[in-house]
């Protein structure tokens, strides 16, 4: 591809040229498991598709452009994609998460890769001192996640990019809330970037799928030998779809974090809400960091994301049943806007460990609707 192509023409060019053989101005969905080879060890650069398909291939090209990385590898999931980057870890490192996590995370430390050996230690990564203090003891990894999920803690990129070189461990960004669109972290100095792209990279709620990108060398290649060698690969047809969901991910992007931006504006002024989490607000603590990382085309854009709270419980239970334009259920990032409760759903594994969120903490996932539909939705809920 040309060099300075902007986001929304990369977006549906790069990878992804005429097919040679027929012209299809698409990528075709190419559902084999095996190709016919020339002679013994002779072949058009595919053997078997579990090691690499044309039409995944062409999907990790385009996702390798958007995130401006050398490398880009997918997965089955999210998890299958932050899975493969804990084992690229020996027995006995240790690895930081942040004290604000997706449950999925922390259950993949705490109940699987603990018993294969990996320590793990959840920090308080706003706080760049406690992180570098944690980090003088040991560390072979940091996973970031910001805005963090479900409280949208927004976490300094550049400053934890360089305690991670200055301590010589990888750090690693899972940038599945503010997407490539958003934000860049290969840009701000760390090493990998991991999505769940089954949110917003898909975009409509019709796929699971997961990426790694780097530009490190080294470690693309052993993420590509687990990928074939684990065999957490993603299918063609999948890989068909989210190529296809890429190709409006900017102009989606743009209504996600506008709605939200009015959402959680609206939701400050509410008197039945104790507390709006939402990096957009100027009263938010991570506003001034997220205006400088969170940004396209050179303006800030804050995410499709926002977390309330309410008096109690009970409350947000109410509310979280109530809504009928928001859709009750875990995920993220489609057109249509979701609401669920952290505690009680995607970050139930938490319980016991002592970072379980507010019982009163509700969370959106703001779709691409009108937002002053939105906004009556939840007006009628909390009423």
């Amino acid at each position: 591809m040309p060099d300075g192509m902007r986001f929304e023409t990369l977006a549906i060019h790069a990878g992804q040229d005429p097919d040679p053989t027929t012209g299809a101005a698409v990528v075709p969905i190419y559902q084999t498991s095996t190709y016919v080879q020339q002679a013994v060890g002779k072949h058009k650069g595919f053997e078997y598709s579990r090691t690499d398909n044309p039409t995944r291939h062409a999907l990790e090209t385009c996702l390798g452009a958007l995130e401006g990385a050398g490398h880009a590898v997918a997965f089955g999931s999210g998890m299958a994609a932050i899975t493969s980057l804990a084992m690229t870890l020996e027995a006995g490192a240790r690895v930081l998460i942040p004290d604000d996590v997706y449950g999925g995370t922390y259950r993949l430390f705490s109940k699987v890769m603990s018993r294969l050996g990996l320590r793990f230690d959840p920090v308080d990564m706003t706080d760049l001192a406690a992180v570098e203090a944690t980090c003088q003891e040991g560390a072979d990894m940091l996973v970031l996640e910001t805005p963090t999920n479900p409280m949208l803690k927004i976490l300094d990129l550049g400053a934890l990019a360089e305690v991670g070189r200055r301590s010589g461990a990888l750090v690693v960004v899972d940038n599945t809330f503010a997407t490539p669109y958003v934000q860049r972290p290969l840009d701000f100095g760390v090493d990998a970037v991991v999505y769940s792209a089954t949110k917003y990279l898909g975009g409509h709620s019709d796929l699971v799928a997961g990426s790694v990108a780097t530009s490190d060398d080294q470690l693309a290649e052993r993420l590509r030998f687990l990928q074939n060698s684990v065999g957490a690969i993603l299918g063609p047809f999948d890989s068909w779809l989210l190529l296809r969901g890429l190709k409006t991910l900017a102009v989606r992007m743009r209504a996600h974090c506008g709605g939200a931006h009015r959402v959680a504006l609206w939701l400050a002024d509410q008197p039945g809400v104790t507390a709006v989490h939402y990096p957009g607000l100027e009263s938010f603590a991570g506003h001034g960091v997220a205006a400088k990382q969170m940004t396209a085309s050179g303006a800030p854009l804050y995410g499709g994301m926002v977390s309330f709270e309410l008096e109690d419980e009970q409350r947000a239970l109410a509310v979280c049943e109530s809504t009928r334009l928001f859709f009750l259920g875990e995920s993220l990032g489609g057109v249509e806007s979701l609401i669920e409760h952290p505690g009680k759903m995607t970050h139930a594994s938490l319980e016991g460990s002592g970072m379980e969120v507010s019982s009163a903490l509700v969370r959106l996932s703001v779709g691409i609707e009108h937002p002053d539909d939105l906004i009556g939705d939840l007006d009628q809920a909390l009423s």
